[in-house]
């Protein structure tokens, strides 16, 4: 492929240069011969406004080896660009499988873009150096010559040292050839044996004979192949000791071994005893230290929404009893504090409403009692109650009020006090709600929290509900 026409035109403005290049071996879907190894060129156009006047990009390798090669290809792009990025965001990447790989070769590949600059101007262009491998890599392995030259042989070579004077190697022969060269090397060569085998394709196993110390030596396969001859590739394994196949030690010893290992068995199995019994008192105290709250240990979490007034101390009494839901109760809570940012982008309302329907309890937290010390120091805390910009107490109620008048959802609500029951009239209809006082009442309503589909029978509450339940 000769120089690109654009070069005989003059161009007011040309695009720059690439912004990357590389180059890996792939292995082609349709072998060609030989040439079933080839380039994998891509690169990336960058990102600029010169991208607009881009047509193509032309790509030339030369390969230096034995023999010089070289080869161009120019690739056009079918439209204009619009755009410097992809729709999606990414830079625009391409590439081209082609120019053949041949083994152990350096090459070197540039590119660069059309229309390229004008004459005497300097000319925006890439290049990268790629040396192939040899046949021991993982693609070029599957190139046609070293197919041939035992590159897809595994040999699964093992060697163990038998005694001072013998090595045995086994190794997996190849449909490729049955004659073999097995050598012994530590600094020099320490044995050697020729080894000639009819069954293709099968274990087979050889005697070598060995001059020095073997443990620990390199063995070396070197297969002569009809496809290849003295240039094989060639298979490397160590040797190692050769497991015993007999008793370890006579009856006799085996008897003394024993002796001296009574002495040391008798105190370790009287601390094992020790241990044992230990484990099963401290099984027996925790089982005692948890009958008091027995069915949530056993029961999957469940999610609780906690709504309380805005004259609870947050700190001393909101974490308190969420600390206690979380620890006790395995409870996942829901608290307004926590989610002040969905709250700000979804609206108070619709807050509510949602972690209403997310949660199997809603428990209004409430306390007849304000602590003066307390109170003055959740003044001063950070994310006490009166930092809160909103109280959602009272539209929680209001909107939850509705559920109170129906028999199938006033199983979901419970109301908790930290001092004695005394509802305000304005909450009096949450009388009609199971009701606990923590800590007298802890177990029975840490129970509680899991029979969330428990019918709870209100008589006369419901009405009064009815009659309590407008908008504040």
């Amino acid at each position: 492929m000769g120089p690109s026409p654009e070069w005989t035109v003059r161009h007011t403005l040309t695009p720059g240069d690439l912004r990357d290049l590389r180059v890996v071996p792939v292995i082609s879907s349709v072998a060609m011969e030989d040439n079933s190894i080839l380039m994998n060129i891509s690169w990336v156009l960058r990102a600029d406004a010169s991208i607009r006047l881009l047509t193509a990009t032309k790509i030339c390798v030369t390969g230096k080896s034995n023999f010089q090669s070289y080869s161009c290809v120019r690739c056009n792009y079918t439209e204009a660009f619009q755009t410097q990025t992809r729709p999606s965001g990414g830079k625009w990447t391409f590439s081209y499988i082609g120019f053949p790989v041949e083994l152990n070769t350096i090459y070197f590949v540039g590119a660069y873009n059309i229309p390229n600059a004008n004459m005497n101007d300097d000319s925006p262009s890439m290049s990268v150096n790629f040396t192939s491998p040899g046949c021991l890599d993982h693609v070029m392995k599957y190139k046609k010559k070293c197919i041939e030259a035992g590159s897809l042989w595994d040999p699964n070579i093992t060697a163990c040292k038998k005694n001072e004077n013998i090595v045995e190697v086994n190794f997996t022969t190849s449909p490729l050839g049955n004659r073999y060269m097995a050598f012994i090397q530590s600094n020099i060569v320490i044995g050697m044996s020729h080894v000639l085998e009819q069954n293709q394709g099968t274990r087979t196993s050889v005697l070598v004979p060995v001059t020095g110390e073997s443990e620990g030596a390199v063995v070396q396969l070197t297969p002569y192949f009809h496809t290849c001859g003295n240039d094989c590739i060639r298979r490397k394994g160590i040797v190692v000791l050769c497991p015993q196949t007999g008793a370890l030690f006579p009856l006799d010893n085996n008897r003394s071994v024993l002796s001296s290992w009574i002495p040391l068995l008798l105190p370790a199995l009287l601390i094992s005893t020790c241990v044992l019994a230990i484990g099963i008192c401290l099984k027996r105290r925790h089982e005692k230290m948890k009958t008091s709250f027995p069915s949530a240990m056993l029961l999957p979490p469940i999610k609780i929404l906690v709504v309380y007034p805005s004259e609870i101390c947050f700190h001393h009494t909101v974490c308190y009893f969420t600390e206690f839901l979380q620890n006790h109760c395995r409870s996942e809570v829901i608290l307004d504090k926590w989610q002040k940012k969905k709250i700000a982008e979804m609206g108070p309302v619709q807050w509510l409403t949602t972690q209403k329907k997310a949660a199997d309890k809603v428990i209004f937290l409430l306390s007849n009692e304000v602590n003066a010390t307390c109170d003055g120091t959740c003044g001063k805390s950070e994310g006490s109650s009166r930092e809160n910009s909103q109280d959602l107490f009272p539209l929680a109620f209001n909107l939850y009020c509705s559920d109170l008048r129906s028999q199938t959802h006033l199983h979901k609500y419970m109301v908790v006090y930290f001092r004695e029951a005394d509802t305000k009239d304005d909450y009096s209809a949450l009388h009609v709600c199971p009701t606990y006082h923590l800590m007298k009442d802890a177990a029975t309503f840490c129970t509680e929290l899991f029979h969330v589909e428990q019918h709870v029978s209100v008589g006369k509450r419901f009405q009064a509900c009815h009659n309590r339940c407008s908008c504040l």
